[in-house]
C-alpha cells in the first residue's frame, strides 16, 4: 500500500471544505510544527503531520446577530469530536491504512480538552501530545490564528516540502 501524502489529503474536496472554516494557514503551520516535534520526540512524522493538518476540520462557525461570537462558540464547542469523525472517513476514502486512520483520528479527537469537563493532562500518548503541543504553538487569543491567510497554492508548496521530508518505514 502506498503512502497517502499530505498534498493528497489537502487537495481532497472534504479537506478543502473544512479547512476553509478553520483556516488553511493554521492547519499547515501546525503540521509544520508537528513535523519538527515528532522528529525531536521520536514520533512518526507521517502520523503527526496528518493529524496536525486535520486537527481542526471539525470546526464550525457560530454567529449571533450576524457577528462571530467566540464565547458562544467555546460554550458549544465539539470540534474535536466532529473532526475525528471527518478525518477518519476522509483517510479511509483516500485509501489510507486503517490503523493510520485510527491513530490520526484519535490524535484529532484528543488534541484539545476544551470540550471535556476534565483535562487530558498526562493522559495523551506521544503522538497526541505532539499534535496538542503543535496546536498550542500557533494559538492566539480569541481564535485569531484561524483567520490568518494562506492561499491553497502556498499550502500545497509547503505540504509538498513536508511530504519529501517524511520517510515511512516499510
Amino acid at each position: 500500500m502506498s503512502r497517502v501524502t499530505l498534498v493528497q489529503v489537502f487537495k481532497h474536496r472534504i479537506t478543502q471544505k473544512y479547512l476553509q472554516r478553520s483556516g488553511i494557514h493554521h492547519a499547515v503551520t501546525v503540521a509544520t510544527y508537528a513535523y519538527d516535534l515528532a522528529i525531536r520526540k521520536g514520533v512518526s512524522p507521517d502520523l503527526a503531520t496528518k493529524s496536525a493538518l486535520l486537527h481542526d476540520m471539525g470546526h464550525y462557525e457560530w454567529y449571533r446577530d450576524g457577528k462571530w461570537d467566540y464565547e458562544e462558540y467555546r460554550k458549544h464547542d465539539i470540534h474535536a469530536i466532529k473532526g475525528a469523525e471527518r478525518a477518519h472517513k476522509l483517510l479511509i476514502r483516500l485509501g489510507e491504512d486503517r490503523l493510520v486512520a485510527k491513530e490520526v483520528s484519535l490524535a484529532v479527537l484528543l488534541h484539545t480538552d476544551s470540550y471535556l469537563p476534565f483535562t487530558l493532562d498526562n493522559q495523551r500518548n506521544a503522538l497526541q501530545d505532539v499534535v496538542a503541543e503543535a496546536d498550542r504553538k500557533d494559538e492566539q487569543q480569541h481564535g485569531l490564528h484561524h483567520y490568518k491567510k494562506m492561499t491553497p497554492s502556498q499550502a500545497v508548496k509547503l505540504l509538498s516540502h513536508l511530504d519529501k521530508k517524511i520517510i515511512v518505514p516499510s
